[in-house]
């Protein structure tokens, strides 16, 4: 199995989007961030022969990384096309290079997340993994990854600002979801979009790790 710092060389090399869609916050998950998920998820036995989403996949860092440490499978889920054909390509390039067969272990599902439901899995999920838009282009949309997330599986990982773990704590809260933990972030926003002012901006944001709870344990 590769290590912690293998792991990030290999994302680091990922292509992201030549030409984001704004309207759609398409900003890539940097490969510091994306790695220290992924791993602490991979040391709690979570990806290896799990079967595994990433939500709002984009060009596949978190799904392609999660692949590398063992996934059983990675269902990649987004609404852009074009980042499908950046993903496979990412994919067939990693293969290739480190000699791994992954492409067999991915279902791609170009759809809207809102209309994503379990008749679109014919198995069991065991996590999500997703770095949704934030929601400055379009109102809490944000939530509607979260709330679609906490209706699919039991066990979630979800980026998100810092400036909203208040309101995240409450809406999962509210779904019978617990926080396990919260990784901190200061997380690098490229100036690849048109209403970014400086080539690197940083921002607050949390990494928030759900589980459900079920009634063996509510009463613990």
């Amino acid at each position: 199995m590769i290590s912690k710092s293998q792991l990030e060389i290999i994302v680091s090399k990922l292509e992201k989007f030549k030409k984001p869609n704004e309207r759609l916050e398409q900003y890539p998950t940097d490969s510091e961030t994306a790695s220290i998920i992924l791993w602490d998820a991979y040391m709690k036995g979570e990806i290896e022969n799990k079967i595994i989403i990433d939500m709002g996949c984009g060009t596949g860092v978190l799904g392609i990384g999660a692949l590398l440490l063992g996934a059983k499978k990675v269902y990649f889920i987004d609404i852009d096309s074009k980042a499908f054909e950046i993903l496979k390509e990412n994919i067939r390039k990693t293969e290739k290079e480190y000699n791994l067969k992954l492409i067999n272990k991915s279902v791609f599902i170009n759809k809207d997340i809102k209309n994503i439901s379990k008749s679109d899995f014919n198995e069991k999920i065991d996590i999500i993994m997703q770095n949704p838009p934030f929601g400055t282009r379009e109102k809490h949309i944000d939530i509607i990854f979260l709330e679609k997330a906490m209706h699919l599986a039991e066990k979630i990982y979800s980026l998100h600002k810092s400036s909203t773990d208040n309101f995240i704590k409450k809406t999962t809260s509210e779904n019978n979801f617990n926080t396990e933990e919260i990784l901190r972030f200061d997380f690098p926003l490229k100036q690849t979009l048109k209403h970014h002012k400086r080539k690197i901006h940083r921002i607050k944001v949390s990494c928030f790790i759900l589980f459900k709870i079920n009634n063996s344990n509510i009463y613990k």
